[in-house]
């Protein structure tokens, strides 16, 4: 393999992939990136079995090949190159030379057919969507699946399909968030559950202008953004219903400026607990109520006017999801929904239903 193209041109690339490749892998080849040059095209793929990126850029191909090299140190050499020098790239033997300038590096490789590439899946439903209502679908739920829980399933993100709605579901077992986006047209309705590492690897390549494909098999899922390919494998396994754990109708709503909820929050979090992170909430007419203490014996009280007319009630809470919950709402009021001391606390911005998150009581 022999090619040319500008620093940039390769730098591009290799950055939009380089996520997926691990520092610490049990196969040597993952540490590498495989480099495809065809007709005036390169491709740069990087994977770690379970998630795939492919990025392709236009050079100046003079002899086709594959060819894989150490995806950071490739990285590295590209970042210290001057901005718009040429770079050129050649195999010799089984070794690859990059050479710029008065610059010169040869890297090992390893043969382009030892690299796992995920196979070809064959699509049972396909989506188009705007790049920036699909991210937003993702940064209003990722933040509550679960991580490395026994329960894999949880480790994920579910994607549903039902009738002209596209709908994100994460839960970690003790808080859930719910998100939903229409779609132009009727989908086939179905599940699948994308893993937590996909999850953040697509969000990171997701932009916020531009169309992408959603292709979606029994085991896999396929994102095409611009001139990047994403592919992972799904979860094997059954999501719960989470719908029972969703309150339909709480009986007692607070109304709050999303703000200073969040800022009396963040001050009363200062003496919680560390590791259980434990706050007590009581909502009385018109007044919220921030309780917190630790085993040192040090407490935090603080309140926030809110509108309220119910009877008082008093229930516990994890402080982290209260706050990850009003740090993904956009508006300036939120809504409290409370039942009783032991149901779970509905948080949404007011009058919007896409948008949902759940918060379980913990006992103090």
């Amino acid at each position: 393999m022999k090619l040319t193209a500008k620093r940039e041109d390769l730098l591009a690339p290799l950055q939009s992939v380089i996520g997926v490749v691990e520092r610490r892998q049990t196969m040597p080849v993952l540490a590498n990136v495989l480099l495809s040059a065809r007709e005036r095209r390169l491709g740069v793929t990087g994977t770690d079995l379970e998630v795939e990126l492919v990025a392709g850029t236009q050079v100046q191909v003079d002899l086709p090949g594959d060819v894989t090299v150490p995806g950071r140190k490739f990285l590295e050499i590209l970042r210290a190159l001057p901005d718009g020098i040429d770079v050129m790239l050649a195999t010799e033997g089984e070794r690859v030379t990059v050479r710029a300038g008065r610059s010169r590096f040869t890297l090992s490789s390893l043969p382009a057919a030892e690299f796992p590439v995920l196979e070809e899946m064959q699509a049972q439903q396909t989506l188009t969507l705007p790049q920036e209502e699909f991210r937003r679908l993702i940064d209003k739920t990722y933040f509550s699946m679960a991580q490395q829980d026994v329960r894999y399933y949880l480790n994920g993100l579910l994607l549903e399909t039902e009738e002209s709605t596209l709908r994100a579901v994460a839960t970690d077992g003790h808080r859930l968030a719910l998100s939903e986006m229409s779609l132009d047209e009727p989908a086939r309705g179905g599940q699948v559950i994308v893993p937590r590492k996909a999850v953040l690897e697509l969000q990171r390549t997701l932009g916020m202008e531009g169309m992408i494909e959603l292709a979606i098999s029994s085991n896999h899922v396929r994102a095409q953004i611009g001139d990047i390919r994403f592919s992972s494998k799904l979860i094997d396994g059954r999501f719960p219903e989470y719908g029972r754990v969703i309150p339909d109708n709480p009986t007692k709503v607070a109304l709050a400026d999303r703000e200073l909820l969040r800022q009396a929050l963040q001050r009363t979090a200062i003496l919680a607990n560390e590791k259980y992170r434990g706050i007590r909430v009581t909502v009385k007419p018109d007044l919220l109520t921030l309780q917190a203490h630790n085993p040192e014996h040090e407490e935090a009280e603080d309140q926030v006017e809110v509108s309220y007319a119910g009877e008082e009630v008093e229930i516990g809470f994890n402080v982290t999801y209260l706050l990850d919950a009003l740090g993904a709402i956009e508006t300036d009021q939120v809504e409290l929904g409370f039942t009783d001391a032991n149901s779970s606390c509905l948080i949404r911005a007011p009058g919007l239903a896409q948008t949902r998150y759940v918060v379980m009581p913990m006992r103090l």
